[in-house]
């Protein structure tokens, strides 16, 4: 193992697309959303412990969480759960990550990777990582996994690239946050185009590189706490300062105007686990097309839904198509799947009416 490597698995997001299952006080990261007895977050930290030890591995949450990944990896020290006192999008998170890590090991490179995703051949993303972090190493440039897209999905972004191999790293052209459905099914159709899977690879040089000429206000709001890095006061500094960070992606504040971004095209079985269809789309189905998790369902003309139960509970369905049904705690959700990016809306406004105890 490279004792230069590390990884920043980023856990403080709420998942309100998976509502009502994903909620405030435990979203989807902590969940045992694929029924197997370890919840997403612990399956990320399996994965990158076969890459690196444990020691290099910083889990990236909202203050609230960090008893709940205490909880859930009770083998990372408290010195690797890094808290955001706020919710103030990618950037900021993976501006205090680069920073720690560079008052650490300067000629360190780093991993920044979601929590919630799902890979199906391992092997094959390890040595996708493995490519990636030589290619940082030798290159100033900021690296991101471009995954082939399936389908025409709005959800995710889109990575425009040149297919000149450079040793499987190709130049991005063009970044597209979540295109409509018809320009979706025109970059589907040139080939030309990746999903953006928000994994991304670089060196801490070039990451503060980046920062400082693309995000320059949020460099110098973190630089002010070089001295704190890795050492107690950390956390005070964090506490009074982060919250004054600008909200923003990655996306926006780096990679769409960076001209050194690549891609790795890779294909690992991926989803991101982001919607109830993303779920459908890799979970067993029966003989009708529905995927079921708990309770005990009676359907009757009932065909490619799907169904999550509390345990013990009956649900009779008939005459359901294309439906997701989901009875979780205080809150009852039956939603058509086309239509489920409407789902964060839903919660928006549910936040928007002050009726908080359902999210």
């Amino acid at each position: 193992m490279n004792n230069n490597n590390y990884i920043f698995v980023m856990a403080g997001g709420i998942g309100s697309r998976f509502w009502p299952k994903s909620r405030n006080n435990f979203p989807k990261q902590f969940i045992d959303i694929l029924g197997i007895g370890k919840s997403l977050l612990q399956l990320t930290y399996s994965r990158f412990l076969q890459l690196v030890p444990s020691s290099h591995i910083y889990i990236v949450t909202n203050t609230r969480y960090k008893s709940l990944v205490a909880q859930q990896l009770p083998e990372v020290s408290q010195e690797n759960i890094l808290c955001e006192p706020s919710r103030n999008n990618t950037a900021p998170s993976i501006a205090y990550a680069t920073f720690k890590l560079a008052a650490a090991n300067p000629v360190a490179n780093m991993i920044v990777a979601p929590s919630d995703h799902f890979i199906l051949y391992e092997d094959i993303f390890l040595e996708r990582v493995k490519q990636g972090l030589d290619a940082v190493t030798k290159r100033d440039i900021l690296l991101t996994l471009g995954i082939q897209p399936t389908r025409p999905d709005t959800g995710y972004g889109y990575i425009r690239y040149e297919k000149k191999d450079e040793n499987g790293i190709n130049k991005v052209n063009q970044f597209t946050e979540k295109p409509s459905l018809e320009r979706a099914v025109e970059f589907l159709e040139t080939g030309e185009y990746l999903w953006n899977g928000g994994i991304f690879i670089w060196s801490v040089k070039s990451g503060l590189n980046a920062f400082r000429q693309h995000a320059n206000e949020l460099y110098q709001l973190f630089e002010q706490g070089e001295k704190y890095y890795n050492t107690p006061e950390e956390q005070t500094f964090i506490d009074a300062q982060y919250s004054l960070s600008q909200n923003i992606s990655i996306d926006y504040a780096i990679m769409e105007k960076a001209n050194n971004v690549y891609t790795l095209p890779v294909d690992f079985g991926w989803s991101d686990l982001g919607t109830w269809n993303s779920l459908y789309e890799i979970a067993d189905k029966n003989h009708a097309g529905n995927v079921v998790s708990g309770g005990a369902p009676q359907l009757q003309q009932t065909e490619n839904c799907i169904i999550h139960l509390p345990t013990g509970k009956l649900a009779v369905i008939k005459g359901l198509r294309d439906f997701i049904v989901v009875d979780d705690n205080n809150v009852l959700l039956i939603y058509p799947k086309h239509e489920e990016q409407e789902i964060k809306k839903v919660t928006e406004n549910l936040k928007n009416l002050d009726l908080t105890g359902f999210l």
